[in-house]
């Protein structure tokens, strides 16, 4: 059994990327996946650094804020990470930022001890919907840039050797064929992303 946490980073559970991560939550479910289903906003995470979760290169066996190590806790868990949000200014919202900067921390994601890594073996998909087209990203080359930042320099350096950018464009629609089609596509690009077999599932 493969168990899957799925981050979600928008204020409002109605909006598209409520409604995407919604689906997604169901897919997995019906995949087989067990889900840890982590609302940023209606957990009320704190993204703000605090002295606690400030990284400590001199000691990589720093012990972080109880709400910390419980997050810790949960990615350690998964298998699978997948995270939902809206690309507000070709990144992430500050809330998905937050998460990373306090929790994919010094001694934990990266950096000694160098025999704890507990992302070795994880897969991730950033699920990303993001108002412009397809040619309005990939013109001036921000589609690239995008995936660099998030494959390569968060997940990759993480440890993890799968990780997938799932972009979704033409998002700024309220409801009717155009949102049905953001969230088709939605769909598709976890179901794409399923479709590449584990490194290894969690024995039950």
């Amino acid at each position: 059994m493969s168990h899957t946490l799925l981050v979600v980073a928008h204020p409002r559970t109605d909006s598209l990327t409520g409604q995407a991560a919604a689906r997604a939550r169901k897919r997995l479910e019906a995949a087989g996946h067990t889900v840890d289903f982590l609302d940023l906003h209606a957990e009320d995470f704190d993204p703000r650094m605090t002295v606690a979760d400030e990284p400590d290169w001199s000691d990589p066996h720093k012990t972080y804020s109880p709400e910390v190590r419980a997050h810790m806790r949960r990615i350690e868990a998964a298998d699978t990470i997948v995270a939902v949000f809206p690309l507000w200014w070709y990144g992430l919202p500050a809330i998905l930022k937050g998460w990373i900067d306090r929790t994919w921390n010094h001694g934990f994601a990266y950096g000694d001890p160098a025999d704890r890594a507990p992302f070795s073996g994880k897969r991730m998909l950033w699920l990303a919907l993001a108002g412009a087209g397809a040619e309005d990203l990939a013109k001036p080359g921000f589609d690239e840039a995008i995936d660099r930042q998030l494959r390569t320099g968060i997940a990759e350096y993480s440890g993890m050797k799968h990780a997938t950018v799932g972009l979704v464009h033409g998002s700024i629609v309220k409801d009717g064929p155009g949102a049905e089609r953001v969230l088709a596509d939605a769909d598709t690009a976890l179901t794409d992303f399923l479709s590449v077999p584990a490194l290894h599932t969690r024995t039950p």
